[in-house]
């Protein structure tokens, strides 16, 4: 299908837009700091991703939970977390407000900029696991300029559910032809490809730290089995003549 029948740019948001890892590091250790906690948290961070957002969609995913927003797999988790680091006594309001730090994610350093000349051509919006209200904050707070805000609580189906990538679709009222999904990690990326979409690769290699990304960047298969592969969203924009 020629490109030029693409209408929307979806984007897969935590490590494809946003800088998470970074964003709750420095949050924790200033909360560490306020406490006077010392900690890895670094370490604290990768286990609220791994186990407490992958971990909490995939028992929902596979019918050993019920259904509950990000924001909930989110706090069951750090409630634990928060224990097993030595921080005790925190005030349930500032348990809440720590909580939030994934409404303030930072972006990545070319992303606004990025964003914002692919808005010029095509319609942009997320397509997240995030709840719809964490995905509205973290635009607020990130200058994010998306047209809309796609989350997956709107389908009650996480990624790389079909149903999340259907749904969306048809929010959009496209064909799943007509949109492409943009994202630093295959396994996204090959579940739209299995519905229809067209599917762009933009390398984070940091996502997890230093040499650290999920997948490699711009490796032969990475670049071949997708419709583009891109070092940044200003490289993609460039690709796309945007």
């Amino acid at each position: 299908m020629a490109l030029s029948q693409v209408q929307a740019l979806v984007f897969d948001v935590f490590g494809t837009v946003v800088d998470w890892r970074t964003s709750v590091i420095a949050e924790a250790e200033a909360l560490g700091r306020a406490q006077g906690v010392k900690a890895d948290w670094a370490a604290f961070a990768d286990e609220w991703r791994v186990d407490g957002y992958l971990g909490g969609m995939a028992k929902i995913r596979n019918g050993e939970a019920p259904w509950a927003i990000v924001d909930d797999l989110h706090r069951r988790k750090l409630v634990e977390l928060l224990d097993k680091y030595g921080v005790h006594g925190l005030a349930e309001t500032k348990v809440d407000d720590f909580n939030r730090v994934w409404h303030r994610l930072g972006p990545w350093p070319d992303s606004v900029a990025g964003l914002t000349r692919l808005k010029r051509k095509f319609i942009i919006s997320s397509l997240s696991n995030g709840n719809v209200s964490l995905l509205t904050n973290m635009a607020k707070n990130a200058g994010l300029p998306w047209d809309c805000v796609i989350g997956c609580d709107l389908f009650k189906a996480y990624k790389p559910m079909p149903a999340a990538y259907q749904g969306t679709a048809r929010l959009l009222n496209l064909r799943p032809e007509q949109v492409m999904l943009v994202a630093a990690h295959h396994d996204d990326l090959e579940a739209a490809q299995a519905q229809g979409f067209r599917t762009a690769f933009v390398a984070r290699p940091t996502e997890y730290g230093p040499g650290r990304g999920p997948d490699t960047p711009l490796a032969g298969a990475g670049n071949d089995r997708f419709d583009f592969a891109a070092t940044d969203f200003l490289d993609l924009a460039g690709q796309l003549g945007a």
